[in-house]
C-alpha cells in the first residue's frame, strides 16, 4: 500500500482544502436535528449526511470526510449482565460509511464523485485509565482494529482517525507519565495497524480545553 498511503496523504493536505468531520455520534446529530424539530431517526441523519455531502462545490475545499461505524459506537457485543440467555439488541444500521444516500448510491460513492476521500473514525471511545490520575480515561478499540481496517478499505476508505485525549491537571499531577504512555503506545499501534490495511492514519493525541 505504500504508493497508495503517499498519494492519499497528498491529496487529504492539498492546499485551500480541509477535512469534514462526519463522525459525530447518533446522539449528537440527533440534538442538532431536534433544535430544528426534527426526529433524531435513521431517515432525518441520512437526509442530513447528503445535504452536507452534496452541497454544491464542496470538492473545492473539503479534502476527505471523516465517517464513523454506528455498530462500533455503543452496540453492545455481550448480553445484559446477569441474563446470559438474553438475545442482543437487534443490530443498529451501519451508518454513514456504510450508507446509502436517499436514491440508494453508497456516500462512499457520493463523496468520491465530488472528489472526496472517505475516512473512518476506528476509536471505540474513552474509559477510564485504571492506575492513572484523577479523571484520566484511555482509548479503545485496539482488539480488532486489523480486522475491521480491512473491512473500512474494502468499502472504500482510504484513511482513518484516532483520537485519544489527555487532561492537563498541574495540581492533580495530570497528565500521569502512565497516560502519557499508553497514549503514545495506543496511536503508534493504531497508525501501525491501519498502514497495514491501507489506511492513511490521522494520529489526535487531544489536550482537553478544560486542563
Amino acid at each position: 500500500y505504500a504508493a497508495e498511503l503517499r498519494e492519499t496523504a497528498s491529496a487529504m493536505v492539498a492546499p485551500g482544502k480541509g477535512l469534514l468531520a462526519c463522525d459525530e455520534s447518533t446522539g449528537t446529530v440527533g440534538t442538532r436535528l431536534e433544535s430544528i424539530g426534527l426526529e433524531n431517526n435513521e431517515a432525518n441523519r441520512q437526509k442530513w449526511r447528503n445535504l452536507l455531502f452534496t452541497t454544491k462545490g464542496i470538492g473545492q475545499y473539503i479534502s476527505g470526510a471523516i465517517l464513523f461505524e454506528a455498530r462500533a459506537q455503543g452496540w453492545p457485543s455481550h448480553p445484559p449482565e446477569g441474563k446470559a440467555n438474553a438475545p442482543r439488541p437487534a443490530l443498529p444500521p451501519q451508518e454513514t460509511l456504510f450508507q446509502d444516500d436517499p436514491a440508494g448510491k453508497p456516500f462512499v460513492d457520493v463523496l468520491k464523485g465530488n472528489g472526496i476521500i472517505p475516512g473512518i473514525k476506528v476509536d471505540t471511545g474513552l474509559i477510564p485509565l485504571c492506575g492513572g490520575g484523577d479523571g484520566e480515561k484511555w482509548c479503545r478499540g485496539l482488539d480488532n482494529l486489523a480486522e475491521r481496517c480491512a473491512g473500512y478499505y474494502k468499502q472504500g476508505a482510504r484513511f482513518a482517525k484516532w483520537r485519544t485525549a489527555l487532561t492537563i491537571n498541574v495540581a492533580a499531577g495530570c497528565p500521569t507519565d502512565l497516560a502519557i504512555d499508553v497514549a503514545a503506545q495506543d496511536l503508534a499501534r493504531y497508525a501501525r495497524i491501519c498502514q497495514e490495511n491501507g489506511l492513511v492514519p490521522i494520529v489526535e493525541p487531544e489536550i482537553l480545553l478544560d486542563g
